[in-house]
């Protein structure tokens, strides 16, 4: 397997020198920006493996700039890693759109390990399979999404969302299974991390069609409809 090609967005010199180093002893290529604005700017216009973003930055803070790189439709994974270790903290951060958190300090084997099962999972070598429901369709190894044979422009974790209701199709989906098997969390976290990602799937998967694709049954969980 090739080295990945990583963004490190991180204010701390010293911690950006000591993964750099890991990273090129494991022949992994990294740039490293120091501020907020930098990375923000190299993210959007640069091609990148995998992300590493603090939390703590002095121009913007991470969850800032995640939101951001979400809503201009970059899908690259993203690491965020902060010294704030609390549930609440850690659902933020993966309700603005991070694939995975690690908090600090951290062992570098394991920041690593987890850049690369980040880099597997969206780069699909792991499946193979297309599963097609009514009107969708979701090719899981080149992960792309479509409707009606248009393109759904999904981020990395809303992805992993579209395909565990294709994957159940038709089924209703409770919060704990979602959080269990989409966020990995044997644990209610007490946010609205599941509700605000399921609004942003809804809305890409019914822009630009007349009828639902997703369906809240209320006291219960979601359902994914065929959307014809």
């Amino acid at each position: 397997m090739s080295g990945l090609s990583i963004l490190y967005i991180e204010d701390d010199s010293r911690a950006a020198s000591q993964v750099e180093e890991l990273a090129s002893l494991s022949g992994d290529s990294l740039t490293w920006c120091a501020t907020g604005n930098d990375g923000l700017k190299r993210a959007g216009a640069e091609r990148f493996d995998v992300i590493i973003l603090d939390r703590m930055l002095p121009d913007l803070d991470g969850i800032t700039i995640l939101s951001r790189l979400r809503e201009s439709g970059v899908g690259t994974p993203v690491l965020l890693l902060s010294a704030l270790g609390r549930t609440t903290d850690r659902a933020e951060g993966l309700d603005a759109g991070a694939d995975d958190y690690l908090a600090k300090p951290f062992e570098g084997e394991e920041l690593l390990a987890r850049l690369r099962a980040l880099h597997r999972r969206s780069s699909g070598r792991e499946h193979s399979a297309v599963i097609l429901y009514g009107a969708f369709e979701c090719h899981v190894k080149a992960r792309t999404a479509f409707r009606d044979n248009r393109h759904l422009a999904l981020s990395p974790k809303e992805f992993e969302l579209f395909r565990y209701f294709m994957e159940n199709a038709g089924e209703v989906l409770t919060r704990e299974m979602l959080l269990r098997d989409v966020w990995k969390m044997n644990f209610d976290p007490q946010t609205n991390v599941v509700d605000v990602n399921i609004g942003r799937l809804r809305r890409k998967l019914e822009e630009g069609f007349d009828k639902p694709a997703l369906e809240t049954i209320w006291g219960s969980g979601y359902r994914l409809l065929d959307g014809r």
